[in-house]
């Protein structure tokens, strides 16, 4: 059939609403038009490639189809250059990986939306938080993570972050390196001792009660689960951004199952990644294709009890690093699962569909039908009768105007739907270039050793032996170095050039969220 006459037999209304999808740049096919409960496949409804960095939210009831259309998405970025991120907290999107299997239904579903299916994998790297579970671990060190957002996911008031402050301070003048979190304790725990309390005097000193507080929060920090995140070698985010030798963009799968119990240690990587990323990339503002695409399946986990700093940053981080060519997409139950100032932010949408069996759920069907464009569509009807692999869409033209809101029938996935095997999965950890760079953690001497050092009681002297000299504080710094040899002398610099192995250029400076900047 022709293109004329498949529009041809699109009924009127049908072809107003496909005429809002005919972009003229590069998009990502979603599936076929459904009208008058028909499919449409000369009705194709897509979302331009150039719109993915202004995020997005896939929606829908357990079961009806939001991770096939996670990996449907996430595939098309692949084969266009763009690297992805997925989260995958019930660890059942491995299959990414994977050529799909070739069967009736997936034939099926192709043949009425048009669709040409072909089965492919995508090339991708699995990684776990450090070390829980299967794929390369991924670890940051307290440097890096910075005073500012670990005082964020440790909830401490506005004077405890500033001690806090003061603490990292000391420990870069110092040459004390925070590595892990032990070598945070032994700093926080030595200047609250006789032998340290006069070292924070001159710069505003640290007081025993928030010694304490913050002792007492990375105490209950660490049973969460997060103390295994914190370590060397330290992860560069910069890995998350590669393509292969034919130009598809890496997919990197973080395998979440193994801390579904610990949603701080999920919302601290979190904070941390995409603050660390926004502060690395340049801006570059509107690009013809998005730099990475983040997908949060099971986004519900990240905002379920989070503390008011965590939305903050999170609100924060989603508006400014669309600038940055970084799109997001959360993946969760319903629309309102998503704090209201995150889900303003998120341009495009695939509303899978909802149930109404309960007062709540019929509210909640409510509140999601005000969030979309009038339309043509009874959506309160309509999103309560969708089948699965069916969604309501609107996304955001080349222009950035939101399209019509067009009910569809989703394509199906070209890679395989389901996980890969546990034996293929360690198989392609253990082949990856990366596992030698960080599989292996690394427990140098850092703050916890050094202040460990020197509290252990010297020698007896030998019969000729001088008498040895009263254990000194740390050396104060020699007046007035120079801004090179501040940076260069310092434990953070240390630390941080050690972590990056033979990359050079490390800069160390405290960001608006904190952290420990990359170049």
């Amino acid at each position: 059939m022709t293109e004329n006459e498949s529009n041809a037999s699109v009924p009127s209304a049908a072809q107003e609403i496909a005429a809002g999808y005919a972009f003229t740049g590069p998009a990502l096919d979603l599936g076929a038009l459904l009208w008058d409960g028909t499919c449409l496949p000369g009705a194709q409804i897509r979302v331009p490639l150039a719109m993915l960095n202004r995020h997005g939210l896939v929606a829908g009831a357990t079961g009806t189809g939001k991770t096939k259309t996670l990996q449907l998405i996430a595939e098309q970025l692949s084969a266009q250059g763009v690297p992805v991120f997925l989260a995958d907290v019930k660890g059942d999107v491995s299959g990414i990986s994977a050529p799909g299997e070739r069967g009736e239904r997936v034939l099926g579903r192709a043949a009425e939306v048009g669709q040409e299916w072909e089965a492919g994998g995508c090339p991708c790297e699995f990684y776990a938080l450090g070390g829980l579970g299967h794929g390369i671990p991924l670890r940051a060190t307290v440097t890096s993570f910075g005073p500012v957002l670990l005082s964020k996911v440790l909830q401490l008031n506005q004077t405890q972050e500033q001690s806090l402050g003061l603490v990292f301070h000391y420990a870069d003048q110092k040459g004390l390196e925070l590595v892990d979190l032990k070598d945070l304790r032994a700093v926080v725990a030595f200047l609250t001792s006789e032998e340290g309390r006069g070292e924070l005097k001159t710069i505003g000193g640290l007081s025993a009660a928030t010694a304490g507080v913050i002792l007492r929060s990375l105490t209950a920090f660490e049973q969460q689960g997060t103390g295994t995140f914190f370590g060397e070698p330290e992860f560069d985010t910069a890995e998350l951004l590669r393509t292969v030798g034919d130009g598809l963009g890496v997919v990197s799968l973080l395998e979440l199952p193994a801390v579904q119990d610990k949603p701080q240690l999920f919302s601290t990587f979190l904070m941390w990644l995409l603050a660390d990323l926004y502060h690395d990339l340049p801006e570059v503002g509107d690009v013809d294709r998005p730099k990475l695409v983040f997908f949060f399946d099971e986004a519900h986990l990240l905002f379920k009890g989070a503390s008011k700093a965590f939305l903050e940053a999170i609100t924060q981080t989603v508006r400014l690093i669309r600038s940055k060519g970084v799109g997001v997409f959360f993946v969760t139950q319903t629309p309102k699962d998503v704090p209201a100032d995150v889900l303003g932010q998120l341009g495009n949408r695939v509303q899978h569909a909802l149930r109404a069996f309960t007062p709540d759920d019929q509210k909640a069907l409510r509140a999601t039908v005000r969030t979309f464009p009038d339309s043509g569509y009874d959506l309160e009807e309509l999103l309560t009768t969708l089948g699965t692999g069916e969604a309501v869409v609107t996304v955001l033209s080349e222009s950035g105007a939101p399209t019509p809101v067009a009910a569809t029938r989703l394509r199906a996935p070209e890679s395989l739907m389901g996980p890969v095997s546990g034996e293929a999965l360690d198989a392609a950890v253990r082949g990856s270039a990366l596992y030698g760079r960080y599989a292996q953690a690394v427990d140098r001497e850092s703050a916890y050793e050094k202040l460990s050092a020197r509290a252990e009681p010297a020698p007896a002297p030998g019969p000729a032996a001088e008498t040895p000299k009263a254990p000194e504080a740390p050396e104060a710094p020699r007046e007035d170095p120079t801004l090179v040899e501040q940076v260069v002398g310092s434990g953070a610099f240390k630390s941080l050039a050690r972590s990056l192995g033979s990359q050079l250029g490390r800069e160390i400076s405290r960001s608006l969220f904190g952290t420990a900047r990359r170049r």
